[in-house]
């Protein structure tokens, strides 16, 4: 079963790899993302986010992106989403909408609380939509080495590098050590499962210390001289460069619209 699952992974990956956008350089994307976002966030009406939303979630469909991964990706910005707009039409505006009446209260729904929470709701979709597609089109070492060619300060490039390369082993290690402490009933009760959470979040800082201390010895060994050749960059290319100039050039008009 895991081989046949390692396997699925390895076509989705390769499908991937295979699509035009996953060959269009980091930096590019970083880019145009960064300007989709202003453009979103800035907006003054609904239409644009939500197109921005559409064309998102096409690209990310087309990278062979599960729907259940996408759907647990947006769960919750949409929750945080519709919060916003029933807030909002509920305590903005003046002119009223709809009432409920309750035996212990009365509530009403205005217009303009409304109109200004679906604008707030479709920011927030179109820039969740925004990050997921470069999430989804560019691998995380691509996008660390076009944040440094944006001049964003090395350190910050390196550890976030160091912490995504560990991320995954203190999973598993807190996979192995949550699976010892369910086999010898660790959380059975409130209390003994609160006791058990507190000694698999102590084991892993050690872990996580200790992994620390020797990937640095390790590095200084091998003559680790502050430079990542991982965040080298090659020159960019003109035939992106002009793609990326229309397509920010066409949503630039229908933002303006």
């Amino acid at each position: 079963m895991i081989l046949a699952e390692t396997t699925m992974q390895t076509i989705i990956f390769q499908n991937r790899a295979a699509h035009p956008l996953y060959q269009v350089d980091a930096r590019i994307k970083l880019l145009v993302a960064a300007l989709l976002l202003v453009m979103v966030v800035s907006s003054n009406n609904i239409a644009f986010p939500l197109l921005t939303a559409g064309l998102c979630l096409v690209t990310c469909l087309s990278l062979k992106v599960r729907l259940r991964l996408l759907l647990i990706r947006f769960a919750e910005p949409l929750f945080i989403a519709a919060v916003v707009l029933l807030l909002k039409t509920l305590g903005a505006g003046n002119t009223p909408l709809w009432n409920i009446h309750l035996p212990f209260m009365e509530i009403t729904f205005y217009r303009e609380g409304l109109l200004e929470g679906l604008r707030l709701a479709s920011r927030i979709v179109g820039g969740v939509a925004v990050v997921a597609a470069i999430g989804f089109a560019t691998t995380f070492t691509e996008l660390l080495a076009a944040l440094s060619w944006f001049r964003i300060p090395r350190e910050i490039t390196e550890v976030a590098l160091f912490a995504w390369r560990y991320l995954f082993v203190l999973a598993d290690d807190a996979q192995i050590i949550h699976s010892a402490q369910k086999n010898r009933l660790g959380y059975i009760g409130l209390r003994r499962s609160f006791r058990s959470f507190g000694t698999l979040c102590g084991a892993l800082v050690i872990k996580a210390f200790d992994a620390s201390q020797t990937m640095t010895t390790s590095m200084i060994q091998r003559g680790y001289d502050g430079n990542m050749p991982l965040l080298k960059h090659t020159p960019l290319r003109v035939g992106e460069l002009f793609s990326a100039v229309f397509l920010i050039t066409l949503m630039g008009l229908f933002w303006a619209i």
